[in-house]
């Protein structure tokens, strides 16, 4: 039986997606067949900015991902902060990376899932599946 793999890429400041994210990749881990990994998109605030906001370090064992590295997967579950409706700069920023996949359609028709966060109630958690379905719809997935 062929493996299915599963890319869970993640963007987490404090860590509250990160614990999802491993939850998520445990339980697709589940499932006969598929191996879910960990993936990281680049943080893009500086590390004085960072240390300012006490953000705690990126987890050491899971790997930033190149936008290039996602046509090695056969599907994908996004998980992401969400701040009135928005995902954060640096996914959106992973996403704008994509283009030349988009312009070869090398993603077109793998699955897609979304998991995120939000610190509290009425902080758009609708508008966040809204938002990122327009970056996935664009590069065909």
């Amino acid at each position: 039986m062929a493996t299915t793999k599963v890319y869970i890429v993640y963007y987490s400041l404090y860590g509250h997606v990160e614990i999802m994210a491993r939850e998520v990749q445990r339980g697709a881990n589940t499932v006969q067949g598929v191996e879910a990994t960990l993936w990281q998109v680049p943080e893009t605030l500086p590390n004085l900015v960072l240390e300012k906001m006490e953000a705690p370090p990126k987890a050491d064992d899971v790997v930033e991902i190149k936008p290039e590295q996602l046509v090695e997967a056969d599907g994908f579950i996004f998980g992401f902060p969400s701040r009135f409706g928005m995902m954060p700069a640096q996914f959106i920023a992973f996403f704008d990376a994509t283009h030349e996949l988009w312009s070869t359609q090398a993603l077109a028709g793998k699955p897609a899932g979304i998991f995120w966060s939000t610190g509290f109630h009425g902080g758009g958690q609708e508008n966040s599946a809204c938002r990122v379905q327009v970056n996935q719809v664009s590069i065909g997935i």
